[in-house]
């Protein structure tokens, strides 16, 4: 079977040896994607709000990119640095999400790559396939 790269100008470069995307058969696996600003590299400013709504921002561009949508993901982890803030999260989440929502898993860690407060990695389908 073969692997196909995903990439998005409109999404973050890949900040070490790794893809930002991958399609495996009918399936999609993206990376995850921190609050970066595309076009400067830099962490967004603004907070939980603004840093939920830029990984947002990206993982619709990686979708985009690889002619699919929201409604393709299947699943979904998001790594919180303060669980506490998940309410805010699991908000601005939703309303990318109208159908039927992913299956999905939210975990709280010590750190995340330069600084961020939230990381979402997900997989998507043809579903065609």
């Amino acid at each position: 079977m073969d692997i196909e790269q995903i990439r998005s100008g409109q999404a973050p470069a890949a900040i070490g040896p790794y893809s930002q995307g991958v399609k495996v058969g009918g399936f999609f696996f993206f990376s995850g994607q921190i609050p970066l600003d595309p076009a400067s590299g830099e962490l967004v400013e603004g907070g939980i709000e603004a840093q939920t709504e830029q990984v947002m921002a990206n993982m619709k561009a990686l979708l985009a990119a690889a002619g699919l949508d929201f409604s393709r993901v299947v699943k979904t982890t998001i790594y919180l640095t303060d669980l506490s803030q998940f309410g805010i999260v699991n908000e601005i989440y939703g309303k990318y999400f109208t159908g039927v929502a992913p299956a999905r898993a939210t975990v709280q860690v010590a750190a995340l790559p330069k600084g961020a407060q939230v990381e979402i990695e997900w997989v998507a389908c043809t579903g065609g396939e």
